[in-house]
């Protein structure tokens, strides 16, 4: 089944009883001031987006006429909801990228890849770096786990820094939008009820030619509308410089990738077996479960980066800890999210859409990339957009078949890195350390993260088109 709505499938969703009488007029509406509540919020006078989205799914309630007992209890239950899906979820995940980064193994890969790479597969060498080391990393630690290494490389091979700089920003780019366990795509998932073992194979698959357009390809037109020079003063310590050793590259690797490799087999038994009473479907199923493989990989990692970083239980310890610190906000943002979602959904807002869309012969998936564009746009934060975008469309994956659920999620994570600008802190992030004006921002990192968007949805389009 394809991505095209129809009148049986639509006809199939279960209807959900909504907490008002609102009609369709007035609910369409609170959606509109909802969402304007939290984008000025957001944008204007810089509240914090837990606070914005709590304020908006409130205000959501108020304007569609919801008793305000039914709307808190809404929001409520979706924020403890989605923190009971995929709050372990991300805290594994940022204990795994500290225990990289902090060991060396981060480093590690890049200066194994690098000292392979020749000067012409340079940009697809960082590619690969960002792409790997994307995978565990948040965002904004992989920019800033990068940016020493293509400010060194472009300094000292002579290499025109957006040649570099571009595909590495593509690679961390691309995993942060598509691939769990970043937060954005586990929210989606978790809202529309997607497989992740599903989503993580085609979300790889999709990942890969974005990453070599919108890298290597798009930079060789970025390095010529932009040349700047790599900034002085702005490459921090790397971490390894202070260590005696650090972890080899094949465990570097094989930590990083565990994970993914429990969660694919688990994916292909499930298809290939199709048996819920087999042992081997059954253990699997245990293995590759997303948390299951996340602890593993972290309890690995202590071994096969801490330990061989010459850690004792003390800086384990206290790697662990740090990790955890700056997830808080990522996690009450998610949280909140997904209290928003709940809300829309109880107002009936989800099965408005199903029903004004009964006629309609277009796309289930540009739809939601049509959603989260404009999200992304007025908010500037690709995750607000991954689930508030997912919260609207969740319903139209009644019906839906696994991979056709699982490229909705990817449809969604497409839409929210569409055009990065001045509302995002991570256009500013790129502008200071890149030592660009905002124009030559524009020019290069907006653009890379349009392509991104572009070409991620025109793959997940064609993938629906051939799968089931």
């Amino acid at each position: 089944m394809t991505g095209r709505l129809s009148v049986e499938i639509l006809a199939a969703a279960d209807p959900v009883e909504p907490i008002t009488s609102a009609g369709h007029a007035q609910l369409g509406l609170a959606v509109l001031v909802g969402i304007a509540v939290i984008v000025l919020l957001i944008t204007r006078w810089k509240v914090h987006a837990f606070l914005a989205l709590t304020i908006g799914s409130l205000v959501l309630g108020a304007v569609a006429a919801a008793p305000l007992d039914k709307v808190t209890e809404s929001f409520t239950t979706g924020l403890g909801d989605t923190v009971a899906g995929v709050g372990v979820l991300i805290a594994l995940g940022a204990i795994l990228g500290k225990l990289l980064a902090d060991s060396g193994g981060a480093d590690q890969i890049v200066d194994t890849i690098l000292a392979r790479a020749s000067e012409r597969s340079i940009p697809w060498a960082m590619a690969l770096i960002a792409g790997i080391i994307g995978l565990p990393l948040f965002f904004e630690v992989g920019i800033v786990l990068l940016i020493p290494v293509v400010l060194l490389v472009a300094k000292r091979g002579h290499y025109s820094l957006m040649r570099i700089g571009i595909p590495a920003l593509a690679g961390l780019s691309v995993m942060h939008g598509l691939v769990p366990p970043h937060p954005g795509p586990l929210a989606a998932i978790d809202a529309v009820g997607a497989d992740l073992g599903v989503t993580l194979a085609l979300g790889v698959l999709v990942a890969v030619p974005t990453v070599v357009i919108a890298g290597p390809v798009f930079s060789r037109y970025a390095a010529r509308w932009v040349d700047v020079t790599p900034p002085e003063g702005l490459v921090p310590e790397r971490p390894s410089e202070t260590l005696e050793r650090r972890p080899s590259f094949p465990a570097t690797v094989a930590t990083v990738l565990l994970p993914v490799a429990l969660m694919l087999v688990k994916a292909l038994v499930d298809i290939v077996v199709d048996d819920p009473e087999d042992h081997v479907q059954r253990v699997t199923d245990v293995l590759g479960s997303p948390l299951i493989a996340l602890l593993a990989a972290v309890i690995v990692g202590m071994f096969t980066l801490g330990r061989a970083a010459g850690f004792g239980r003390d800086r384990l310890a206290t790697t662990v800890e740090k990790s955890l610190v700056p997830i808080a906000g990522i996690l009450l943002i998610v949280g909140a999210g997904g209290g928003f979602k709940q809300t829309l959904i109880d107002c009936g807002v989800g099965q408005m859409i199903l029903e004004f869309s009964r006629d309609w012969s277009v796309s289930a998936l540009l739809l939601a990339w049509l959603i989260a564009v404009g999200i992304r746009l007025a908010t500037g934060s690709a995750t607000v957009a991954t689930i508030s975008a997912a919260g609207l469309v969740g319903p139209l994956a009644a019906d839906m078949s696994t991979p056709q659920v699982a490229l909705l999620v990817l449809a969604i994570g497409a839409g929210s890195l569409f055009f990065s600008h001045v509302n995002d802190a991570g256009f500013w992030l790129v502008k200071e350390y890149f030592g660009m004006s905002v124009g030559q921002t524009f020019k290069t990192w907006s653009v890379m993260e349009t392509v991104i968007s572009v070409v991620g949805i025109g793959f997940i389009l064609l993938l629906s088109l051939v799968l089931p």
